[in-house]
């Protein structure tokens, strides 16, 4: 553990650095001010009320998920394996007393707080931002289901940065995994609208599972038959970027 803690700080402050966090953190914050700003001027313009404090985080939820969130997160996983590997600070890294399954375990953990701390950056925005242009409409309902909401899509995004990860352990080129990365993307997206039998076997199409719990009725076996897929896909992807890690000569 001592290892994996001196790798995980490592990994941590190299994250930090990155421009990529001040970029998504102003794309953020640019999502949230246009959101607010089109929904006020329907409200004025048209005398339209469209959504409340509590259903504008979730609005703005639903065009993160699909665009920033997922893109900055291939961003960050092809910085930490591929931008490591050209630039040769990876072999620096496993100079250290740490096992490579600890450098991945650190890189992978970064990479799910990285999700997190974004999400919890849009959650935040959103609902001030609610509650300072329609503070009339707030309850505490609604705000649990905002928190229930941002929490739940961590995990489909989590998965599909580990596709990521898995990719950029194989192909040694960035820029190849990142344009394979958008195949991937759009191709599961296309999928899910294709054969909308088998959509929740294609991770990009449960970006919006949290639908399925703030609903007014609940349906219990599609969730934990999406939850049983995501942890499933997820181990997988995690073992084989690791298996690929392993073998891979740095």
């Amino acid at each position: 553990m001592a290892g994996f803690k001196a790798a995980f700080m490592n990994e941590a402050v190299k994250l930090l650095k990155k421009k990529k966090i001040m970029a998504a953190a102003i794309l953020s914050i640019l999502a949230v001010m246009i959101g607010q700003i089109a929904v006020t001027t329907i409200k004025h313009g048209l005398g339209l009320r469209i959504v409340g404090s509590a259903q504008f985080p979730i609005a703005v939820l639903t065009f993160v998920a699909y665009t920033i969130l997922p893109l900055f997160a291939v961003f960050v996983a092809i910085d930490m394996f591929n931008g490591e590997s050209a630039s040769n600070t990876m072999k620096i890294t496993l100079l250290r007393p740490v096992s490579r399954f600890g450098v991945f375990s650190a890189k992978v953990l970064n990479l799910a707080l990285f999700i997190v701390g974004n999400l919890l950056f849009i959650m935040v925005l959103s609902l001030l931002a609610g509650f300072i242009f329609n503070p009339s409409s707030a309850s505490l309902v609604g705000i649990l289901k905002v928190i229930v909401s941002y929490g739940l899509t961590f995990f489909p995004v989590f998965v599909f940065a580990l596709i990521v990860v898995l990719l950029s352990n194989v192909i040694q080129g960035g820029l190849a995994v990142f344009f394979l990365s958008i195949l991937v993307y759009i191709g599961f997206n296309f999928l899910g609208i294709v054969f909308s039998s088998y959509s929740s076997f294609f991770i990009t199409s449960m970006f919006d599972w949290y639908t399925l719990w703030i609903s007014e009725s609940i349906n219990v076996f599609k969730i934990c038959r999406q939850i049983l897929i995501m942890s499933g896909c997820g181990i997988m992807l995690f073992t084989t970027g690791y298996y690929f890690f392993d073998k891979k000569d740095i």
